[in-house]
């Protein structure tokens, strides 16, 4: 029996292949090869689109955040928190996305598109054009950053939850000499390290909201000097 003509593929099909590898097995898990065996295709096949797994990567990285949601009515600071929040929550749904390595500044379309609509967000403010990517790419660097550390901590408290638990606040308080470390043996006192389950989880959340807004504080107070 003769056999069919593989159906034809490119770029976006192949990145497509990958990224459900990553969302199923983790970003490890992701190859040309397996990419193409996942496809039914030669692997090298796929090099006459995707020249190597770095183009690949980069690829899945401006794929995976999707498209930005529309800003919200109001003023600047409400539509660069919720721009914050739809970055975290895109992040959460693909942790893996952390995992890539970033070579250079966002070229593709959908990273484009997130950077276009957090600077539509600082529209009417009497920042410089240098200043607004400034902003934007700071907050983009707490955003990462605090997902990243969110993931890590909550994939620590999967494997062993005694680290994150109120042990790990007896732990400092035998380890800790007040005489040495003063201020750091105060916040030990007042409990912060004591966690439970909930606790953990209010915790992480109120972490970022605080965080957020000390850094839209700060632009508040630049803008705020500018004007």
């Amino acid at each position: 029996m003769k056999r069919g003509r593989k159906p034809t593929i490119d770029a976006a099909d192949i990145t497509r292949a990958a990224i459900a590898i990553a969302d199923a097995e983790g970003l490890a898990a992701v190859s040309m090869a397996r990419v193409a065996q996942e496809m039914g295709n030669a692997t090298m096949a796929l090099y006459r689109h995707v020249k190597n797994k770095d183009e690949l990567l980069a690829l899945m990285w401006d794929e995976a955040m999707e498209d930005p949601p529309p800003l919200p009515d109001g003023e600047w600071r409400e539509k660069l928190g919720f721009w914050a929040k739809a970055v975290l929550a895109a992040i959460r749904r693909r942790p893996w996305f952390l995992q890539i390595p970033i070579s250079g500044p966002p070229s593709g379309p959908r990273n484009l598109a997130w950077l276009e609509s957090a600077l539509t967000a600082l529209d009417g403010t009497p920042l410089e054009p240098g200043e607004k990517i400034g902003v934007v790419m700071g907050l983009s660097t707490f955003v990462q950053g605090e997902a990243r550390l969110v993931g890590t901590l909550a994939q620590g408290f999967e494997e062993d939850p005694d680290q994150f638990n109120h042990q790990y606040g007896q732990v400092l308080r035998e380890i800790v000499d007040p005489r040495k470390m003063p201020a750091l043996a105060k916040i030990i006192a007042a409990g912060v390290f004591d966690y439970d389950d909930v606790r953990q989880a209010e915790d992480l959340g109120a972490d970022f909201d605080f965080g957020l807004h000390l850094f839209l504080e700060g632009v508040a107070a630049h803008i705020g000097g500018r004007t």
